[in-house]
């Protein structure tokens, strides 16, 4: 009974991801209606103000499958999302990190407040003209703004997780023996990631908002680059074009990267709805 019981568990656990990666695959359903929304609207802006103003979602669309015909195009888009996702991973290291560590000391709270208010309050763009000065037109000029940008936002989602946890259960895991490591692992991690995740997906939006702005000003390759050709050929279909690979790119990273790992750790939201199973 016992050796069946083992051999069903594997098979349960493949289903139950299974099952979870269907239910994520059919709510795309929803994201198209949205998107559907936004063209419709976007068509409604071109007949008011013509293809000078702002070309038909179909001519864009025509125009964005033209680049993409174009090998030279996805070794442009790949070099924007690389530049954005190094700066992103280092800011979820760093942020989520310090934010953790902060989280459990009041006084570091106090003192990172303030900090946080002038990192927050600087524009994107002073920071592009400071790494331009710093590190020259290169790939360092990118990762730093996108770095300086998103750190903060992971930073106070990591901190407030910490800060918000249940000190009921911190202190139930300490009286049966669990120490720190065990605690921030069972516990603590747990609850911050109700905090953090959103934040992740915040900041990785900033972070290719942030490098396409940087390769723009910078001229350094990439989106940016092609951005400003198109704006000083006037050309305002292939701008729109490169916009949506832009946003295409972001998708394919947020939905195959960060979702994932959020759908795993927040299994627990799925048991808590009324059609979910509880456990």
């Amino acid at each position: 009974m016992q050796t069946s019981t083992c051999r069903l568990r594997p098979l349960a656990a493949i289903g139950d991801r299974l099952g979870r990666v269907a239910r994520f695959a059919w709510s795309g359903w929803v994201g198209l209606a949205g998107l559907s929304v936004l063209a419709a609207i976007w068509q409604v802006g071109h007949e008011t103000y013509g293809d000078f103003i702002l070309p038909s979602p179909l001519a864009t669309l025509e125009a964005t499958i033209a680049i993409l015909g174009d090998p030279e195009a996805w070794d442009i888009l790949a070099e924007t999302a690389a530049r954005a996702v190094v700066g992103f991973g280092l800011s979820t290291l760093i942020g989520t990190g310090l934010g953790v560590a902060a989280g459990y000391s009041a006084a570091s709270m106090r003192l990172a407040r303030p900090l946080l208010t002038v990192v927050i309050g600087v524009p994107p763009i002073a920071w592009i003209v400071l790494a331009m000065i710093w590190f020259g037109s290169g790939d360092g000029t990118v990762v730093t703004t996108v770095l300086v940008a998103s750190t903060p936002l992971i930073f106070v989602g990591a901190a407030e997780g910490i800060l918000t946890r249940d000190r009921g259960l911190d202190a139930m895991a300490r009286a049966f023996g669990a120490g720190p490591v065990k605690r921030l692992m069972t516990l603590g991690l747990r609850h911050v990631a109700a905090h953090l995740l959103p934040a992740l997906v915040v900041s990785l939006g900033v972070a290719f908002k942030v490098a396409v702005m940087a390769e723009l000003l910078a001229n350094i390759g990439g989106i940016g680059s092609e951005l400003a050709q198109a704006r000083a050929n006037l050309d305002i279909a292939t701008a729109l074009a490169w916009v949506l690979i832009a946003v295409g790119g972001l998708i394919a990273v947020e939905y195959g990267l960060v979702h994932p790992v959020r759908a795993e750790l927040e299994r627990w939201r799925t048991a808590a709805q009324p059609w979910g199973i509880k456990r």
